[in-house]
């Protein structure tokens, strides 16, 4: 063959195994030859942005993580974290971006199945769910049933499966036209004495034994595809999305955590991104050691399957286990009574070798630790951030619209407008598609900015909630990665919450394009400076970057998830939280303040004016602030609390406003600002006018020192929302909550 053909060859090859020049080059000087045989398939998956996050890792590695309480961080299925008293938790997030833009339904709906494997993988039961969704302009192509998709496919899987959906956030912005963002998170219960699960494989001898659904040929490629840009043929990618099954994933879930508690499972792992050769060789390089493993013994439910099909394939509902030779019929009894295969397909060797055979012919001797620890990894151009779009001086903030007056007699009907608005209206027609329920363990649901549980054992509260917000980021790419950890970790002390721990989803485009690396690294500058500062640890994670079509990419979407632990519930005089609406006619409103960063937010992108700022966030001073208001939330005298957010002060009172309740308050917008700027960060509390001023005493105590203000708004009263001083203006609550639950419409 001439020269010019096999060159050729090779670049189809490479082509279709989503392969570099470069990265050929560094296989062959790593094998001593040039790959074979199934050899391709192994690299194209391991190699893939999606499972080795070559051009992340680099970066990933600098995250805090460190805490006493830290039990598991990276490095495994979850993270895990010490709530003491016998009580831990296991939480992480994943995206589920590329599958559900091509197959909304099922695409969601194994983001649910994946992400619950992961908890159950390290033995813990899940306990709750809960979705970051990211939608265009709600009448571009495809999106409404793109939108119904995705929300059928989360209910469809969560509520079948059984686990309670308690908390969520929907955002739409035309960057996400062509690529929609898909995040699932699941969060896992140990009760004292359950053992935390490894996927670090052990024991030469051992058994490697596959449980749960047979393997099919879908989801073959997935973990590569996931990892390249889309282009016009998406239809052609229809074949690597998986297909779901919520109950069978339910007697997986009983099955795995039947035998883990019974002792008779060494180590576990999820078969997700690249089904087989993922699990199997990320568990023997974790370990240290070799596989034997026969392909020809996978439980199939289709006979004509290649070995690489197997390999590749991302079949759901399936589970590696290592187990010793003495407890495999135990395991296979507890399997069988949950009507689950459960087969021995190979045994752990002394290494450092994994060795694949298809009826007992050698196909591929290859080291896994080439295919994982020794994968490319990529130190991407990126430049020194700079603010874009402020300036840091704030001692008079002066911006505002860039036309029309500070004030004009359409204010309230632009706050009808705003919620009535997708990205001001209520999310409840999606929530309320969800199961928030299941299992009676639910404090608060979807209906709250914070979702929570209460913990069986000890009955203390257990808060989730999710952060990111894409209209801060495309403001400023490092204020906002710390935006990502503060302003969920503020909805948690809110109410009452001392945040504990952060995972995160980091969606991005191109991470070859300098500009979208840059603000990768820039944001997780931010949220890593905010986590430091408030001793809470980032212990789990994802990065999802090829976000983009024919060039064009989303917003740099930093999404976190993060919990928080409350007092505990014994009885019925147990203090909950505080609710996020009005409670009671004549409570006093007050907003407590920090306000280092004054933007024109989300209204000025709606009103298609260019961003400006002025300000800084001090990460110190925020988690000052943060501390500050979860003592301020926890005095009785509270009565509801919410974290002022888009569209500013007046949308923050609206949306506390009931079909009865309203208020009127004495506030007016700084100087040279407009109605719906935003500052980072206010949170209003309502507060029991009897005991107000021991709290207003209590807020001299703590905020003594600090650079935090307090200014009385008004009070709760009746029947409207009412602006009192130089423009005064007032909307009738019901008008406001009509606006607001009254949803745009779609058709699918």
């Amino acid at each position: 063959m001439s020269k010019n053909n096999e060159s050729k060859n090779l670049d189809e090859k490479l082509k279709h195994y989503r392969l570099s020049r470069e990265e050929y080059e560094r296989m062959t000087s790593l094998l001593g030859r040039a790959p074979q045989g199934v050899e391709w398939a192994l690299f194209s998956a391991l190699w893939s942005e999606h499972c080795s996050y070559k051009s992340s890792r680099v970066h990933l590695k600098n995250l805090f993580s460190q805490s006493p309480h830290v039990l598991v961080s990276f490095g495994e299925n979850a993270g895990v974290f010490d709530l003491g008293q016998g009580e831990r938790i296991a939480f992480k997030m994943e995206s589920h971006n590329h599958p559900s833009f091509i197959e909304p339904y099922e695409g969601a709906a194994t983001g649910v199945g994946g992400i619950l494997r992961d908890i159950f993988a390290m033995g813990a039961r899940p306990i709750a769910l809960a979705n970051y969704l990211a939608f265009g302009d709600v009448d571009a192509n495809r999106m409404s049933t793109l939108i119904d998709g995705v929300v059928r496919g989360i209910g469809g899987y969560g509520n079948c499966v059984g686990v309670p959906t308690i908390t969520g956030q929907t955002e739409f912005h035309r960057s996400y036209n062509k690529n929609i963002l898909v995040n699932a998170l699941a969060l896992g219960l140990f009760r004292e004495g359950e053992p935390v699960m490894s996927a670090r494989a052990n024991g030469v001898g051992n058994l490697i034994v596959y449980v749960g659904a047979k393997t099919g040929k879908d989801g073959v490629h997935g973990a590569s595809m996931a990892s390249e840009s889309f282009d016009t043929g998406g239809e052609s990618k229809k074949p690597t999305i998986q297909k779901g099954d919520p109950f069978y994933e339910k007697l997986l879930i009983e099955g795995c955590l039947e035998v883990m508690r019974a002792g008779i499972v060494e180590a576990v792992q999820d078969m997700g991104a690249a089904g087989l050769t993922s699990s199997s060789f990320e568990m023997a390089a974790r370990g240290d050691v070799g596989f034997k493993l026969d392909l020809d013994k996978v439980p199939l439910r289709d006979s004509t399957m290649t070995p690489e099909e197997i390999l590749l394939s991302e079949s759901q509902e399936r589970m590696l286990l290592i187990v010793r030779p003495e407890n495999f019929e135990k395991l296979k009894a507890v399997f069988s009574r949950w009507n689950l295969d459960a087969e021995p397909i190979g045994a752990v060797t002394k290494g450092p070798h994994v060795e694949l055979f298809w009826h007992g012919e050698l196909m591929c001797r290859i080291d896994p630790k080439i295919l994982t620890y020794q994968a490319p990894r990529h130190e991407r151009p990126f430049d020194k951030w700079l603010p874009r779009h402020r300036v840091l001086n704030i001692q008079e903030p002066s911006f505002g619209p860039d036309r029309g007056d500070r004030f004009d007699q359409q204010t309230p009907n632009e706050l009808l407008n705003i919620l009535t608005s997708p990205l001001g209206s209520s999310r409840a027609w999606i929530y309320r598609q969800y199961d928030q329920r299941v299992g009676a363990k639910t404090i608060f649901d979807c209906d709250e900015s914070v979702g929570v549980v209460r913990l069986p054992d000890s009955g203390r509260q257990l808060g989730l909630v999710l952060g990111g917000r894409p209209h801060v980021m495309r403001f400023d790419a490092y204020v906002g990665g710390m935006d990502s950890v503060a302003y969920p970790a503020l909805e948690l002390a809110a109410k009452g919450f001392r945040p504990l721990a952060v995972t995160d989803c980091l969606n991005f485009g191109n991470p070859e394009n300098r500009e979208i690396m840059t603000e990768f690294v820039a944001s997780l500058d931010g949220m890593n400076e905010l986590a430091r500062a408030s001793s809470t640890p980032i212990i789990s994670g994802n990065v999802s970057f090829y976000n983009e079509t024919m060039g064009e990419n989303i917003t740099s979407t930093v999404t976190t998830g993060l919990v928080g632990l409350g007092d505990p519930i014994l009885d019925e005089s147990s203090h909950l939280p505080p609710r996020s609406s009005f409670q009671s006619v004549r409570d006093e409103l007050y907003i407590v303040e920090s306000a280092q960063l004054i933007f024109t937010g989300l209204q000025g992108e709606r009103r298609d004016h260019s961003p400006s700022g002025q300000g800084d966030l001090r990460a110190k001073e925020v988690a000052e602030f943060i501390q500050v208001v979860r003592h301020l939330s926890l005095s009785r005298a509270v009565r509801s609390t919410r974290v002022v957010g888009k569209f500013g002060l007046p949308y923050a009172l609206a949306r506390m406003c009931t079909a009865q309740l309203g208020a009127r308050v004495q506030w007016q917008p700084p100087s040279k600002q407009n109605w719906f700027s935003e500052t980072l960060y206010q949170v209003v509390f309502a507060v029991d006018s009897d005991r107000s001023f021991e709290w207003r005493e209590l807020f001299n105590k703590l905020a003594a020192n600090l650079n935090i203000n307090i200014v009385r708004l008004g009070e709760v009263s009746d029947g409207s929302l009412a602006f009192e001083g130089e423009n005064r203006w007032s909307v009738p609550t019901v008008k406001l909550r009509q606006a607001y639950e009254t949803p745009w419409e779609f058709v699918p």
